[in-house]
This record gives C-alpha cells, sequence and structure tokens, in this order.
C-alpha cells in the first residue's frame, strides 16, 4: 500500500466566502470587509498560483471547476465528501453543513474515470446526514494508508460509530481521540483532525496539545511510534496558522513533497523545518484568503487519487 500519490483532485472556486453554516464550529473562519465577488476573485488567484506551484514540482492536479449553481462557498474543500482508494474503492462523506452537501458530484468520478482511472466500488455513507450523524472525509480522518490505521479526532463533524464503521469497510485500525483548541478561555472540539495532524511516510506532525487527555495522547504516540513515524510536534498557536494542514505528495521522479501554505511555513521554526527537511522538501503558497473566509487550507485543498489505471 502507498502512503502518497502523485495525483491530486482540486476544485476551482466559482462562489467561495465565508460559510456562515460551516462557521459555527470552525473557529479558524473569520469576517473579512471585502465584497463577495472581491472574495473569490482573491481565493481563485491563490487556487490558481497554488495548483501552478504544484505543477511546476511534477505532481499531477486535475482541476474540477465549481458550478456557479447550486452556489457552494466550500467547494474548493473536495477531501471532505470524497476519498479515493488503491483497490479501486471511493467514499462519499455525510457533510455536516447543508449547502456543503451540494458539494459531492457524480461527475467528478465520471471525469476521472474518462481520464483512465478504475473506480470498482462505491460506498456512501452519506445517508447519515439524515440522523444527523457526519463524517468529512480525509478532513475528519488522518488515513495511514500503508499502516492501515486511521485517526480521529471526534467532533461535531466526526461522529465515533460512523467512523468505527468506516474502518470495518475499509480496513483500518481505528485511533480515536479527542483534540481542543481554546476558544474564549474554554476548551473546544476541533472541528476536523487534519487541522492538528498530519501523517506522512516517514514522519507525523501532530499538535500533541491539543489532546487533553493523558491516555489519548499516549496512545495515539504509542500508534505512531511503533509504526516507525518520527513525531514532529507544532503548538496550539501553530496550529492557528495551519501547520498542521499539511500533505506529503509524489512529485516529479519520485521525489517527494510536504505541501502547505505560507501561513503555515512561516510559523514553523528552524528545528521543526530541518525535521522534515531531512525527509523532504517543502512547498508553500499563499492562501491567505482561503484560510481567512474559508477556516481551511493547503490540505483540506487536495484530494488524493489512489485509484488503479486501466
Amino acid at each position: 500500500m502507498k502512503q502518497i500519490t502523485n495525483t491530486l483532485v482540486m476544485v476551482r472556486p466559482a462562489s467561495f466566502r465565508m460559510n456562515e453554516q460551516t462557521a459555527v464550529n470552525n473557529y479558524y473562519q473569520q469576517n473579512v470587509t471585502l465584497l463577495p465577488a472581491t472574495v473569490n476573485a482573491k481565493a481563485q488567484q491563490e487556487f490558481d498560483n497554488f495548483v501552478t506551484k504544484l505543477r511546476d514540482f511534477g505532481v499531477e492536479v486535475i482541476v474540477i471547476n465549481d458550478t456557479e449553481k447550486p452556489s457552494t462557498p466550500d467547494a474548493l474543500f473536495p477531501n471532505n465528501w470524497v476519498s479515493f482508494h488503491e483497490n479501486g474503492d471511493v467514499g462519499i462523506y455525510p457533510m455536516f453543513a447543508e449547502n456543503r452537501r451540494q458539494e459531492r458530484r457524480e461527475d467528478v468520478l465520471e471525469t476521472l474515470e474518462e481520464k483512465g482511472f478504475v473506480i470498482e466500488n462505491v460506498v456512501d455513507y452519506s445517508e447519515a446526514e439524515d440522523e444527523g450523524f457526519f463524517l468529512e472525509g480525509t478532513g475528519s480522518m488522518i488515513l495511514d494508508r500503508q499502516n492501515r490505521k486511521a485517526y480521529c479526532a471526534l467532533s461535531p463533524r466526526a461522529d465515533e460509530e460512523l467512523f468505527i464503521e468506516f474502518c470495518e469497510d475499509f480496513e483500518y485500525t481505528p485511533v480515536v481521540f479527542v483534540a481542543n483548541q481554546t476558544v474564549n478561555d474554554g476548551r473546544e472540539a476541533i472541528y476536523h483532525t487534519n487541522v492538528m495532524m498530519c501523517v506522512a511516510e516517514k514522519f507525523a506532525i501532530v499538535c500533541l496539545d491539543a489532546i487533553d487527555d493523558k491516555k489519548e495522547k499516549k496512545n495515539l504516540l504509542k500508534h505512531l511510534k511503533s509504526d516507525g513515524k518520527e513525531v514532529i510536534a507544532i503548538s496550539e498557536k501553530q496550529v492557528t496558522q495551519f501547520a498542521g494542514n499539511m500533505l506529503q505528495v509524489k512529485g516529479g521522479g519520485d521525489k517527494r513533497y510536504l505541501v502547505m501554505s505560507s501561513s503555515a511555513f512561516n510559523s514553523l521554526n528552524d528545528n521543526q523545518r530541518k525535521m522534515i527537511n531531512k525527509y523532504c522538501e517543502i512547498i508553500h503558497s499563499p492562501l491567505e484568503t482561503i484560510e481567512t473566509c474559508g477556516g481551511g487550507s493547503a490540505r483540506c485543498m487536495m484530494a488524493e487519487v489512489f485509484l488503479p489505471k486501466q
């Protein structure tokens, strides 16, 4: 099993703005005083520059254009509604915000098939929305595909039973914990696991300070270390700069890269960069508008394609 891929699906935004429906439990979103059209244009510019940069490093990016209607402000975060697997399986996920449910598009799967990827089986969990249960793809779960482990920080967007069901269907060992952040002097659940954690081939980046329960923290570290991962710890402050929202990818000539936003890169200290550079180079791109209004960053924008080719 491969942990990283050379192929990504990314969705170019058509109506990006701050999504009021996700802001209720995404504390990274902020209001800006720009017109929606300006915000969208800025987000498109950031998106295009990011895609260009990835392609310059030999990463294959399949760009899907978001549709004008229905209006889906968060469509540029496709990793929440779909995941693609090496055995030809596709996972489709239930989304917390009603207006995000319209991001799920059959034609994205058709586009991949047209490009020679094989889809054997679609496992669709989206009906859980009707019961009020959510599991937002590789935002809610961090997959260690090589060691068949799935890490999940429980939150209003990551239901434990649904996560266990996914692990049974896709044959992963579940590693469950609660990750919190400080909001107005209180501790609130971090909305997506991929904001505070990233698992690469030989290392993992994780905000250990977010896990308040000592047993859960110990268990998480035990799993990572038993799989030979070097653990690079980041602070809560770095999490707010999206330093946990990273993804390792393969570029040209099978070269490894860790992809992140420029704000994430700038928040890292010299020692953290040195630890990452032992394993791979860093690609970073400015995503300020997307981070400020969307409350998500580089990792959220990339849906990895592991499907077999014809």
